[in-house]
């Protein structure tokens, strides 16, 4: 049985930061932000908002958009580095605030990268017909835990939430081929001390390298090659490492999702956030062949080839 997504939804906080605000709070231009992360502005949660509501926002939305209920969710899986508390999970909060009593639900930690994981985890279960209908949510408030007198990292990051409902699909369509990984030897590089602490040269070196050759994977596995890639979502953590990931597989500019200059890197909920926008302009259209690929701290990553579709 296939497993794809039936429905999606985001959630974006209204509070918006740009990098003209940026400049008043620590030592840095909008020049610098734009040219070397492609970063304009970002969404920031208000002290009333924590993660568990954004959650909440983006499944509403989803469900709403596949045509099922909550109640007929087998499985919340909620991809997040920032839950409201240790316990319990987000998505035990998120099972109760929509009433999903029959769903199972657990939170995932790979942080940029959760949402590949959540999506794939997902399929698992679909695929042997234990679950029919997961709700897969990439979710942060990093905001809680940026140090915004630190310039390096407190120009990356925003809030934000993305929900994929996934079920079973048509043949042919859904999930072809994945790859999931981790290198916790490069963990030192990008951490959560009380707030993000990351070597951005070293994240960087990892990423540009790593995104392009889980491209070309999950594209082999599938017995795919770069030319039938219709549209490329890669986490949108800066357009330096995007681009490299879009030249790896010789795509054209408008084949690539570019929501990083308005939301900045929403880590977990960066690619949903994505899948929603394109969506909407029209840039994704049954039976187009999407490749998504992320990688956050870790060190983690993961690639997903996906036919569009029901």
């Amino acid at each position: 049985m296939n497993a794809g997504v039936l429905g999606l939804g985001r959630a974006l906080p209204e509070k918006i930061l740009t990098n003209s605000d940026l400049e008043k709070m620590v030592d840095t231009s909008d020049e610098w932000i734009r040219t070397r992360t492609g970063i304009r502005e970002r969404r920031i949660a208000d002290d009333q908002t924590d993660t568990s509501d954004l959650a909440y926002q983006s499944a509403v939305e989803a469900l709403k958009n596949a045509n099922i209920t909550a109640e007929e969710l087998d499985l919340i899986l909620v991809a997040t580095v920032t839950p409201d508390q240790p316990f319990p999970s987000v998505a035990c909060m998120l099972q109760e605030r929509l009433g999903a009593k029959k769903a199972a639900a657990m939170d995932l930690s790979a942080a940029c990268a959760g949402f590949m994981y959540g999506m794939i985890t997902a399929q698992q279960f679909i695929k042997t017909n234990a679950y029919k209908y997961v709700l897969v949510v990439g979710v942060e408030k990093l905001s809680k835990v940026t140090d915004w007198d630190d310039r390096n990292t407190a120009v990356l990051f925003g809030d934000g939430a993305g929900a994929a409902i996934m079920g079973p699909v048509s043949e042919g369509r859904g999930i072809l081929s994945f790859e999931l990984g981790a290198d916790g030897s490069g963990g030192k590089y990008l951490y959560q001390d009380k707030n993000i602490v990351m070597n951005g040269r070293e994240v960087f070196k990892f990423a540009v390298r790593q995104m392009g050759e889980s491209c070309i994977n999950v594209l082999e596995k599938a017995g795919l090659s770069k030319e039938d890639v219709d549209f490329l979502i890669p986490h949108q953590a800066n357009i330096r490492i995007m681009e490299a990931a879009r030249q790896r597989l010789d795509l054209p500019v408008e084949k690539m999702s570019m929501t990083v200059e308005k939301y900045g890197n929403t880590s977990a909920s960066s690619i949903p956030i994505a899948m929603v926008e394109e969506l909407e302009a029209g840039k994704i259209k049954d039976d187009d062949l999407i490749v998504m690929v992320g990688f956050g701290g870790g060190l983690t990553w993961g690639a997903i080839a996906l036919r569009w579709g029901r």
